[in-house]
């Protein structure tokens, strides 16, 4: 199959989105397919979108390479132009038989590049647009978990410049875990215990944002699960060496202790695997995401957030638990080409339009 591979874009993720992008597109063309790496928003100069593009030979890490060359005049560019598409991608995606969406963050794992991509006949790995818009909020997500029954932690949202910032007045008290509302990767998050603490973590993250979400502070083992077709993949347990799972400690190899299965009883495992889906399901997560969760000493589960678009980097960790059921990085990415494909089996649905306008 003829696959761009879409990575990049502007958000605070974009190098993790680089790295999970180079990756896959390597794995895919392990497989036999004719893959290419492309910067969502830098885009790449091409002579011509045709079939001659696919054919000629490629090499993966110069694509990357050329990608990082925007890095440090990225802000300058976007200063400079109103369209988010740059040249030449929605020619290529057009043309491709499909995308490989390797995005994190902001402009690619909150359904506006997902809506896009529907209006212009585009098919896509991944969840549609509505349920990555849903996901990428946490204040949103953690309503839908409550209204179907997922434990999640207590918590309130706030917005830059109104209302309260005292705990007090919404019946929290610390500690609790500050974070951007719609932000990935762990970006301006922050375990705060302080009232000091507390006033820093707020102006931290509304740097990046101008939602916040105020959660009760967790303390125990932190887990994650990928849900793909709608069943549960095996549990990993992410421990830290030192403070918490944080972007650092998501990206630095050899900063955390990940066990695949987690060391957990049966009972316990089926039941956290149960809420993964349930969550998926709770927010109309198509294909495949990640959930992550918390369990106190008390044995007590609560699932954070959902991720629609999962890491696929080195230290990531679905392809880990892809792993441990046989599944090596390039079967994993060939799965997920397959099961996304899918979407499209059905002309009454939106993706279904999308197959039958090609």
């Amino acid at each position: 199959m003829k696959i761009i591979v879409l990575a990049g874009g502007t958000s605070t993720e974009r190098e993790v989105s680089i790295v999970s992008g180079t990756m896959v597109c390597k794995a895919l063309r392990e497989k036999g397919h004719q893959a290419l790496l492309v910067d969502i928003f830098c885009g790449v100069e091409v002579p011509q979108v045709d079939e001659e593009l696919f054919m000629e030979a490629y090499d993966v890490d110069q694509a990357a390479a050329y990608m990082r060359s925007f890095d440090s005049h990225l802000e300058e560019i976007q200063a400079g132009r109103r369209e988010f598409f740059g040249p030449n991608v929605l020619e290529l995606c057009q043309y491709a038989d499909l995308v490989f969406l390797a995005l994190h963050g902001s402009n690619g794992e909150d359904g506006k590049v997902q809506a896009a991509f529907d209006l212009f006949g585009i098919r896509y790995t991944g969840t549609g647009y509505l349920s990555s818009a849903i996901a990428m909020d946490k204040a949103l997500t953690k309503q839908f978990f409550r209204e179907h029954g997922v434990p999640t932690p207590a918590g309130i949202s706030l917005v830059k410049g109104e209302g309260s910032t005292k705990l007090a007045d919404y019946g929290m008290s610390l500690p609790v875990v500050v974070k951007p509302c719609c932000g990935g990767s762990s970006v301006g998050v922050s375990i705060v215990s302080t009232e000091q603490e507390y006033q820093e973590a707020l102006e931290q993250a509304f740097s990046y944002e101008e939602e916040l979400v105020i959660e009760e502070y967790v303390s125990g083992r932190e887990f994650s699960v990928g849900v793909v077709a709608g069943k549960a993949y095996p549990v990993i347990e992410i421990a830290p060496i030192e403070g918490f799972y944080d972007y650092t400690n998501k990206y630095k190899a050899g900063s955390t202790v990940e066990t695949c299965p987690a060391e957990l009883d049966g009972e316990k495992t089926r039941e956290m695997q149960r809420y993964a889906e349930e969550g998926a399901a709770a927010l109309k997560i198509e294909t495949y995401c990640r959930l992550d969760f918390m369990m106190n000493g008390e044995g007590k589960i609560y699932c954070l957030e959902a991720n629609t678009l999962p890491g696929m980097t080195p230290t990531s960790l679905l392809p880990q638990e892809a792993q441990v059921l046989g599944m090596n990085f390039a079967d994993l990415c060939d799965h997920l080409v397959e099961i996304s494909l899918k979407k499209y089996e059905n002309p009454g649905s939106m993706a279904g339009a999308a197959k039958e306008k090609r």
